[in-house]
């Protein structure tokens, strides 16, 4: 008499696999969180500064890379590398979308152009504030009580 044996149920969603069965997902631990809720959580520096950028408008990638220097004053220099990786992580989280095909643009030109969606500019407006606050603490506490 053969008997079979019946597969084990899968664990629920909150039970964690013994460690040595777990697999990390290298792409999410690069990217930080792609599809995690912000949840109040300050923007990465890159992240920060591009969206910031993307509040004039449309701009393709040089152009950002300009204006994020012109905004920093030069002194963030960002480079295509970092540039388009968050370009990317800022498009996997809803906050940017790429705008490329929307316009018709020449042909030769293979550009690609980005603009904030409706949560990337409530998150850049966000940020904006905080770092205000974030000023305004500070200044109250500098020799002479001076205010920013």
């Amino acid at each position: 008499m053969t008997t079979t044996r019946k597969a084990a149920p899968p664990p629920p969603p909150w039970v964690r696999p013994p460690r040595h069965e777990m697999r990390l997902d290298y792409q999410v631990l690069i990217h930080h969180s792609l599809s995690m809720p912000r949840s109040g959580k300050p923007l990465p520096s890159a992240s920060l500064h591009i969206v910031l950028a993307l509040l004039d408008g449309e701009a393709h990638g040089y152009a950002l890379i300009g204006r994020v220097a012109e905004l920093s004053d030069g002194a963030v220099r960002m480079g295509p590398g970092t540039l388009y990786g968050t370009l990317n992580r800022l498009v996997g989280d809803g906050l940017i979308e790429e705008t490329t095909d929307r316009v018709d643009r020449d042909d030769s030109e293979r550009r690609r152009y980005y603009q904030l969606t409706a949560s990337g500019r409530a998150v850049a407006v966000d940020e904006v504030v905080r770092l205000q606050g974030l000023v305004h603490r500070i200044a109250v506490h500098l020799p002479g009580g001076a205010t920013a």
